[in-house]
């Protein structure tokens, strides 16, 4: 007889209610508890009221409920070293230590490491002084891009077309903190063109086992127009990126790095996950996310074919080399973000959706929750948003454009007040096939 893992989820968005529909589907999963989780979690799991940030609370909780694996899928929750912190108390967790998530936490020390291992990058440099900072972009080419060093929810990365614009991104992180701390400390570096793409790895911190590549769509605007979010729209595999390569990709980037990360004594087990743009010079790094991306996670789970429950026990085991991880073959998958009205700026919360049903009875539709909430009143309860990307309507289908044409069917089907979508995502990609 099987033994069932009870398991807990960390997190609240899309990227966990994914990892949790696959989990799910496990003969080894008992019962999930996610926290805090959303909506769409509370359908298949137990949503507890505990804040991702809050480690002495999910410690507390996961020794009480004896849980059989942790997996802290969030930034900051390993930027805070929850990982280190369930390791003492003997839990087993997946994800990478504070000291190995710090390729994400930290931007300056995720550069300084890549001018380190000589790896290819845009060309840069790190302030902490306004006026300094302010002085070097009057000597640069525009445009120039300007991040904050550290967490800001995808949203800290500013591309400025002018010097005015430049100074008042400036002025906005380091003066005014508008991402708080995470503004103390700004990367300032040239501008690349080229395709973005997403490459994530699962690693044991000696070996690892590559995923089929993705693209988010990161604006918020129809032909990659506007501001930052933290990713609206994804598709995969990629269709227009050859073996040779992915290839390239695993021997100029993904191996020296960890390489790097085992020689400085913080082997990176976990979801290494580069985020690229492949320039007329090769593949260079943008920078780097130490767990899954969202929306990635949500089409990969999609086309994901082995049980996720094996590959996390290899990850921890270190026993990732010995597993065969299968895709579905000749398969896409796509999925598109529904967000509320304002965001990535301010938004309302609270419009009742409507709808889901409908759209999930369409053929290969899935829908998973990232901002909804279940809220029940005298005798109604109704689910309503909760955030700025409020649902991923994802789909597979033979081709992309196939994929792609049953998500905005299905989301044809959904409405909310305020609700909007990029009407474009993998546009780009189908015009290169």
């Amino acid at each position: 007889m099987i033994s069932k893992q009870k398991i807990l989820i960390i997190g609240n968005g899309g990227r966990e209610h994914a990892i949790g529909w696959k989990v799910a589907q496990s003969s080894r999963a008992g019962k999930i508890f996610f926290a805090p989780g959303n909506g769409g979690t509370s359908q298949i799991g137990t949503n507890i009221d505990i804040k991702a940030t809050d480690i002495s609370k999910l410690l507390e909780f996961a020794k009480k409920e004896k849980m059989d694996l942790t997996l802290a899928l969030p930034d900051d929750p390993l930027a805070l070293g929850i990982v280190d912190e369930f390791r003492k108390q003997n839990l087993r967790i997946w994800g990478p230590t504070k000291a190995a998530s710090k390729l994400e936490w930290s931007k300056a020390f995720s550069k300084d490491f890549m001018r380190q291992h000589n790896l290819p990058t845009a060309k840069f440099e790190i302030f902490n002084d306004f006026e300094k900072a302010k002085d070097y972009i009057k000597k640069q080419a525009l445009p120039i891009v300007i991040k904050a060093s550290g967490l800001a929810l995808g949203k800290g990365v500013i591309i400025c077309q002018t010097q005015k614009e430049a100074v008042e991104t400036l002025e906005n992180m380091m003066i005014k903190k508008i991402f708080g701390e995470s503004g103390n400390e700004v990367v300032i570096e040239e501008f690349l063109t080229g395709p973005e793409i997403s490459v994530h790895i699962f690693s044991d911190g000696k070996n690892y086992k590559i995923f089929p590549l993705s693209q988010d769509h990161k604006k918020i605007g129809e032909g990659n127009t506007g501001l930052n979010t933290g990713g609206v729209g994804t598709i995969a595999p990629l269709s227009f990126v050859d073996k040779d390569m992915i290839n390239r990709i695993e021997k100029e980037i993904v191996l020296p790095t960890l390489k790097g990360m085992s020689d400085a004594r913080t082997p990176f087990e976990g979801i290494l996950y580069p985020g690229l743009i492949l320039t007329k010079d090769g593949p260079k790094i943008l920078e780097y996310n130490t767990r899954f991306g969202d929306p990635e996670t949500q089409t990969y789970m999609r086309l994901l074919d082995t049980d996720i429950l094996d590959i996390f026990a290899a990850c921890i085991d270190g026993k990732i080399s010995d597993l065969e991880i299968k895709w579905k073959k000749n398969m896409y998958a796509c999925n598109v973000v529904l967000v509320s009205k304002g965001y990535p700026g301010v938004y309302e919360k609270e419009k009742i959706i409507s709808g889901i049903k409908e759209a999930e009875k369409q053929p290969d539709i899935v829908i998973f929750h990232a901002g909804t909430k279940v809220v029940r009143q005298d005798l109604t309860t109704n689910l309503t948003t909760n955030g700025g990307r409020v649902l991923g309507v994802s789909a597979i289908g033979d081709t992309l454009e196939e994929a792609l044409k049953k998500s905005y069917k299905a989301i044809e089907k959904i409405s909310f007040e305020g609700m909007q979508y990029r009407k474009d995502i993998g546009k780009s990609a189908l015009n290169k096939i």
